[in-house]
């Protein structure tokens, strides 16, 4: 099973960063993503989702040094569903994105890159593969090469 979730969007307003009792820190800001599509009568439209995003630990104290209102980030992460009671003991619910990656693409401001700051690539973080020992027991992780890498990706996939 895969709970994966990945937005591209802008953030509505500068992340809230709270500190709990066992000193770790959380993070949390909403994105917005945006869809334009045309209507039966061919106008075009525009809906905009809003996403509110948790970050924890280090992630989240890069969330306060690196994220500003309007910022176009790239968010990847999984859906997580919390349940709580309202003040008249109703059942009441909260989907969030736990994020356990963002890459800051651009903002409004002009911090946080600029117009090349585009999507990870394999060239800014390092990929691993398995070794092969001897024996072919070893699992002991190295960094790869990018032909490895373009060589794992033409396998045939069974989807």
């Amino acid at each position: 099973m895969v709970n994966k979730v990945t937005l591209i969007g802008n953030l509505g307003a500068d992340p809230e960063i709270r500190h709990l009792e066992n000193g770790a820190s959380v993070a949390q800001f909403s994105v917005a993503t945006a869809e334009n599509y045309k209507d039966n009568m061919g106008n075009w439209q525009s809906k905009t989702e809003w996403h509110r995003v948790v970050a924890w630990r280090a992630l989240a104290d890069k969330a306060q040094s690196s994220l500003k209102k309007g910022s176009l980030v790239y968010v990847e992460g999984k859906i997580s569903t919390r349940k709580w009671q309202d003040q008249n003991g109703n059942d009441r619910y909260n989907t969030d994105v736990v994020a356990n990656y963002f890459r800051v693409l651009n903002s409004r401001d002009g911090m946080g890159g600029g117009a090349g700051n585009n999507f990870p690539t394999a060239a800014d973080e390092p990929a691993f593969a398995p070794t092969n020992t001897d024996n072919g027991s070893s699992t002991t992780p190295t960094t790869a090469s990018e032909s490895q890498v373009a060589d794992a990706m033409d396998d045939d996939l069974p989807f």
